[in-house]
């Protein structure tokens, strides 16, 4: 039998170890997590309730989930499940408000104007930051605490300068920014899947 070529057997040690990474991760979400995330789904089915909103940011990746969770609250994420949308809006997906406030107040400031002028009492702030040291979306926790919005950050590492703003901190156990980003949609899926179910199902 003829040798696997080196840059093949290089190719498959990385992606079985990158798996094993991810595995090994959301194990260890398992183990410190669950108490955090079963108190984001109470937050949240107040929340709807009580009739108000959700309201979602993060940058690069971190926008990517924001848009992804968003888009399954108002859509829905179980087909089986017939329910009404729920209200959820990602402040990361209107190009004209972000590039008008990162011109004009500052990019650390867009997320935070949105909120200011969206946010309502009662409504809940998800921002996702894989490091916690975000300063576009801790300027966002900051405004959404002066309007007395719940706060729910995902985050990564130590929790950095976000796990103090917040009411609740998420923080994937991890400092691969990858892992953490993985964790992220990961819990977001847990925790609008029994929002879900506990309301609709």
């Amino acid at each position: 039998m003829a040798h696997l070529p080196l840059t093949l057997v290089y190719r498959q040690k990385f992606v079985l170890d990158s798996l094993k990474a991810s595995a090994e991760t959301k194990q260890k979400i398992a183990g410190a997590c669950v108490p955090e995330i079963l108190k984001a789904i109470d937050l949240l089915i107040e929340a709807f309730n009580n009739h108000k909103k959700v309201l979602l940011c993060g940058n690069g990746g971190s926008a990517a989930d924001a848009q992804h969770l968003a888009a399954e609250f108002v859509i829905r994420l179980n087909p089986t499940i017939q329910r009404p949308g729920l209200p959820a809006i990602a402040l990361t997906t209107d190009s004209s408000a972000l590039t008008a406030g990162a011109n004009d107040i500052g990019y650390d400031n867009v997320f935070a104007r949105s909120v200011e002028a969206l946010g309502q009492d009662g409504d809940v702030l998800i921002g996702i930051s894989t490091s916690g040291n975000s300063a576009s979306v801790n300027n966002a926790f900051q405004k959404a605490r002066q309007k007395n919005m719940v706060t729910i950050a995902l985050l990564g590492r130590d929790g950095g300068a976000s796990k103090d703003l917040v009411d609740l901190a998420i923080i994937v156990p991890s400092t691969d920014t990858q892992r953490i980003q993985e964790g992220h949609i990961t819990i977001g899926h847990i925790i609008f899947q029994e929002v879900e179910q506990e309301m609709f199902g």
